[in-house]
């Protein structure tokens, strides 16, 4: 009897540490400031809510709730970058310049901008290669 009474006693202390998060329209990350403030009022313990940003509000939540961050969850997967050195760079800046003056032979504007862009955008790398 008394086993059971504690068990008891520990459930309902889980519940009082952790509140239950009240039922929303919408996910508190697309919560707006002013909706996030009324939330954080009725947390007890809380004062110049007013005066709080969005993040800070958001932090406040989820820490009373016990809210995990899905932003944490999800990690950014960072593209390889392939290393080139400036020789190559070059020698592709020297073919688009042969396709640039036959594009240019046959009167393309569309092709010969696309060209022109990819060769600057060619030397600027070059640019930045050379610094590093």
């Amino acid at each position: 009897m008394v086993e059971e009474s504690k068990e008891e006693l520990k459930e309902e202390s889980n519940e009082e540490t952790t509140p239950k998060m009240p039922e929303f329209e919408k996910p508190i990350n697309k919560m707006t400031a002013p909706e996030l403030r009324e939330v954080a009022m009725e947390i007890p313990g809380v004062t110049g809510a007013h005066a709080m940003k969005k993040e800070e509000l958001l932090s406040i939540i989820r820490e009373y709730y016990g809210i995990e961050d899905e932003t944490a969850k999800k990690k950014k997967i960072k593209a390889v970058k392939k290393v080139v050195n400036v020789k190559e760079l070059k020698a592709k800046i020297v073919q688009l310049r042969e396709t640039k003056g036959e594009v240019r032979a046959n009167k393309d504007r569309k092709k010969l901008n696309v060209l022109r862009r990819r060769i600057n955008r060619l030397k600027k790398q070059t640019r930045k290669v050379v610094q590093v």
